[in-house]
């Protein structure tokens, strides 16, 4: 929209910010990120399912779930899952495109369920956008049922130094340069490259998962080690 002010957050990841942000980019916020992966995005939400082992009938909790496209695959394997988001431009697209899933709004830092409510909780790109992600992982372990399971899908680090040169390269020249082409707001995709550079690697990520009270944690590096996927358990 011409004239519209430039948004975006900063590192210090004002929850205000964040939302705000993220509210701006809701509309082309699905086909930007498909762009922007280079169409990855669908087989990394396919291996998250896998990771859940989520069976028909189980509650999932899917944080940080935008516009429900990480949440329809678990409705599709048959269970009952909620999209949860706090950026009220997100879940507004969301309830357009997908009415009959259930969207609510709530903070990951203070979640509006009861303890001990989901056999799995979930949370795709979003565990870096929180302030306190300790916090965040805390609050998930506190709603999901004993010897329930957690997956934490996030942007990490390539396992090929090589590889990662390359891949820090495409962060801070090409994908801001993308983005100008098909996001509503590519200073957001300025954002999101240097908080993918300040996020903990693979190993680091696991120590605050399991700082978090959670047990079995192990992970799973995705196209590289560009994603990894750190599944855990809470104990029975």
């Amino acid at each position: 929209m011409a004239g519209r002010p430039v948004r975006r957050a900063g590192l210090d990841k004002k929850p205000r910010d964040v939302a705000v942000m993220f509210d701006d980019v809701a509309e082309r916020y699905d086909i930007t990120n498909d762009v922007l992966s280079l169409g990855q995005t669908r087989r990394w939400r396919r291996a998250l399912v896998e990771a859940l082992s989520v069976r028909s009938g189980e509650f999932v909790l899917d944080l940080a779930a935008g516009t429900g496209t990480s949440t329809q695959p678990f409705v599709d394997a048959g269970a009952h899952a909620v999209a949860c988001d706090f950026s009220a431009g997100m879940l507004q697209v969301g309830k357009r495109r997908r009415p009959g899933m259930t969207f609510i709004a709530g903070d990951a830092m203070n979640l509006p369920f009861a303890d001990e409510s989901f056999d799995a909780v979930t949370i795709s790109f979003g565990l870096r956008n929180i302030v306190d992600p300790a916090a965040a992982l805390a609050e998930m372990l506190r709603v999901t049922k004993p010897g329930g399971r957690l997956a934490v899908m996030e942007f990490s680090t390539p396992v090929l130094p090589a590889f990662g040169t390359i891949y820090n390269e495409y962060l801070m020249r090409s994908l801001p340069a993308v983005a100008r082409r098909v996001s509503s707001n590519p200073e957001a995709y300025v954002y999101l490259a240097e908080s993918i550079r300040a996020w903990p690697d693979q190993d680091g990520l696991a120590a605050v998962v399991s700082a978090a009270g959670y047990g079995e944690v192990r992970y799973r590096n995705l196209s590289g080690g560009i994603v990894a996927i750190h599944h855990a358990r809470k104990a029975r």
